[in-house]
């Protein structure tokens, strides 16, 4: 094979603008991690006896939901235009970082469950399934179109969403996210925040135990109430969500983790 004799100058593919413009505005939060080791075998082997497969995100979006319906700080944000305020949003809404392929290119999008506490794991299995089969146009258009657009015009467009107004700032970036890439083995160290809280967990070990990270942002939670709600976020996993596995049903079938 040939060696290339000089270098290039290369475009920045449209699939990197939107991480770049998140990277962009967490620089501006605040932002601390703390984490702690679930015990969570008797799911693990719950879910793979499950006549049902439910994607293991789904899992801890719900818990999570089910943990943050008693912190009503976590649906809070902290907006500093006009002037520095706190804006309470009337609504739950989980944002999930989902990889997709698309005209050859890796694509990082977010996909939104509003009031997920609220939904069965399996309503909430068929929303993942449409934001990972239907085309990358059509099911992130919003997304995707501001991708295309000139870097000026898409941090206005950010801009406006993050500091102008709460309700569309939460409605549209949600009121906390939860990224991973446990399924292939591996695990985020400190996820970068853009909101009050999110989290990240890693791949479970031989015991069925797993590290799960909360980032959050530090105007408006400190380090013990997040240790906290840790450990109310595990207790969740392993008694409502581990009793709604239970009550799908079970097969023979045992299921990869996904």
């Amino acid at each position: 094979m040939a060696k290339p004799t000089a270098g290039r100058w290369l475009q920045i593919p449209a699939s990197r603008s939107l991480v770049r413009d998140v990277l962009h505005l967490e620089r501006t939060v605040p932002t601390f991690a703390h984490d702690r080791i679930f015990q969570l075998a008797e799911l693990a082997q719950c879910r793979e006896q499950s006549a049902t497969k439910i994607a293991w995100p789904l899992l801890f979006i719900k818990a999570y939901a089910q943990m943050a319906a008693d912190h009503p700080v976590l649906r809070q944000c902290y907006m500093r235009f006009p002037w520095a305020h706190l804006y309470e949003h009337p609504q739950q809404v989980a944002t999930l970082a989902i990889h997709r392929k698309h005209q050859d290119q890796d694509w990082l999008l977010w996909g939104r469950f509003v009031n997920p506490e609220l939904h069965s794991l399996k309503e909430l299995q068929q929303k993942l399934d449409h934001y990972r089969q239907q085309s990358v146009p059509t099911i992130f258009r919003r997304q995707y179109r501001l991708a295309h657009f000139p870097t000026v015009l898409r941090r206005l467009a950010w801009w406006m969403t993050y500091h102008l107004s709460g309700k569309k700032r939460c409605k549209r970036l949600g009121t906390y996210f939860l990224t991973t890439i446990s399924g292939a083995g591996a695990e985020i160290q400190e996820p970068p925040c853009l909101h009050t809280s999110g989290f990240t967990y890693g791949p479970l070990d031989e015991t069925g135990a797993c590290r799960v990270t909360l980032s959050y942002d530090h105007r408006l939670l400190d380090g013990h109430h997040v240790a906290t709600m840790l450990r109310e976020f595990e207790e969740r996993l392993q008694t409502d969500i581990l009793a709604e596995l239970q009550g799908l049903g079970s097969s023979s079938v045992v299921r990869p983790a996904a």
